[in-house]
C-alpha cells in the first residue's frame, strides 16, 4: 500500500547500490511533483480554468509534508510548474525527516564540529523497501497489464519515473519501447488534474532548463 505519493517517490530515487538518491536535484523536483499529485488526488487541491493551482480544502492531512505544501499553496496562485520548482529542496529535506520518522530510512545527525555539508546523509533501514518499489514500477511499464487496471498511485509513479529519467528504474531504451504506454499511463493523472500532468510530461526539460543541464539520460 502506498504511504504517499511524494514517500514513495523518493524510495523509487534512490539507488540501492549507490546508497543514496541517483541525482539529489532531480529528486527534489520529483518528489514535489508528487505531493502535488498527492494532493489533487485527496481532493485538497484543484486547477482553476487558467490553469493555476487552487486549494479546495486546507484541512490537516496527518503528514506534515502535505500540510507544509498546503500552507505554501493557499498564499499565492500559481501554475503546476511553478510549484514543482519552487520550494523543492525544502520539500526534499521534509520527506526525508518523515521517512525517518516512520523508520523507512536514518538521516545522519549534522556534526556541529565538522565541516559544513549541503545535506546529511540518509541510510535506507530495508533497501528491499526501493528496489521491490521499482522492479514494480518499471514492470509495470514494461507489461501488458491494462493501464486503466493499474493502480492510480502506481500509474502516476511510472510517469515520474518516466518523464523524470529515472534511469535505475527505466532505461532509456525502455523509455522509448514504451512510449505509447507511459503516455497512458501520464493520462491517468491527466483525469484529475490536466496541467499537473503535462508538467510531469514535460519534467526533465524543465529540470534542464533550471539546471542548465542534468545527468539521468
Amino acid at each position: 500500500m502506498s504511504r504517499g505519493l511524494h514517500l514513495d517517490t523518493y524510495l523509487l530515487a534512490f539507488d540501492t547500490g549507490a546508497g543514496a538518491l541517483q541525482d539529489r536535484t532531480r529528486a527534489g523536483y520529483l518528489v514535489r511533483a508528487a505531493a502535488l499529485a498527492e494532493l489533487a488526488h485527496r481532493g485538497a487541491v484543484e486547477e482553476d480554468g487558467a490553469g493555476r493551482v487552487r486549494v479546495v480544502s486546507g484541512a490537516a492531512t496527518a503528514d506534515p509534508v502535505l500540510d507544509e505544501l498546503l500552507a505554501e499553496l493557499g498564499g499565492a496562485a500559481r501554475s503546476w510548474k511553478v510549484w514543482i520548482r519552487r520550494g523543492r529542496d525544502v520539500t526534499l529535506e521534509a520527506v526525508e525527516e518523515r521517512l525517518a520518522v516512520l523508520g523507512v530510512v536514518t538521516v545522519a545527525d549534522r556534526d556541529p564540529y565538522g565541516p559544513v555539508v549541503p545535506h546529511r546523509p540518509v541510510t535506507m533501514v530495508d533497501p528491499r523497501e526501493a528496489l521491490d518499489l521499482q522492479v514494480r514500477v518499471a514492470e509495470l511499464v514494461r507489461g501488458a497489464t491494462p493501464v486503466t487496471r493499474a493502480p492510480f498511485a502506481d500509474a502516476v509513479l511510472a510517469a515520474l519515473a518516466a518523464h523524470g529519467h529515472l534511469r535505475l528504474v527505466l532505461s532509456r531504451d525502455d523509455r522509448r519501447a514504451h512510449a505509447d504506454r507511459i503516455s497512458a499511463l501520464t493520462h491517468r493523472l491527466a483525469d484529475q488534474a490536466p496541467g499537473l500532468a503535462k508538467a510531469v510530461g514535460g519534467l526533465n526539460l524543465t529540470m534542464i532548463a533550471a539546471q542548465g543541464g542534468l545527468g539521468g539520460g
